[in-house]
């Protein structure tokens, strides 16, 4: 893992909201790299270097995946299970980023290893404002793993 690249791999099926927040990562943080997926099948390819990204390193893992929950074909509750349950991906940090503010939701994605979870807000500079902090503290200020918490296989 490249720890100077902040490669962020934003899960989210809005385009708005993809749109939004790509915006406002890369105002922060310009030499940044942002992939999205628009769904939890794609983003499980892309973190396994499946299907379309299967020429892509495996050892290339994000430092940050922004996981929304409402997805098609493969929930986000899915995808966060799959991250947590792999021993290559288990330690990258995953921000659940969605509308639902559930208790179900939220107890699930806890049990299930997320580090953060935000409702998004629905007034949009609130949201540039989330986005903004949300990238200053986990790409700034917090630490990421060191290469050695990645098990290659």
């Amino acid at each position: 893992m490249n720890q100077n690249n902040h490669d962020i791999l934003l899960v989210e099926d809005d385009s708005a909201d993809a749109e939004l927040t790509t915006r406002t990562l890369q105002k922060q943080r310009p030499a940044g790299n942002i992939v999205i997926a628009r769904d939890g099948a794609e983003a499980l390819d892309y973190l396994f270097c499946r299907g379309e990204f299967s020429e892509k390193d495996i050892s290339h893992i994000p430092q940050l995946v922004l996981l929304d929950l409402k997805l098609p074909r493969v929930s986000g509750h899915d995808v966060l299970k799959a991250i947590k349950a792999d021993r290559r991906t288990c330690c990258i940090p995953v921000i659940v980023m969605t509308s639902s503010n559930h208790e179900d939701d939220l107890l699930e994605c806890y049990r299930g290893g997320v580090n953060s979870y935000i409702t998004k807000p629905v007034n949009l500079s609130l949201f540039e404002e989330t986005v903004k902090q949300i990238g200053k503290y986990w790409l700034g200020f917090n630490l990421p793993p060191p290469e050695a918490a990645f098990e290659k296989r």
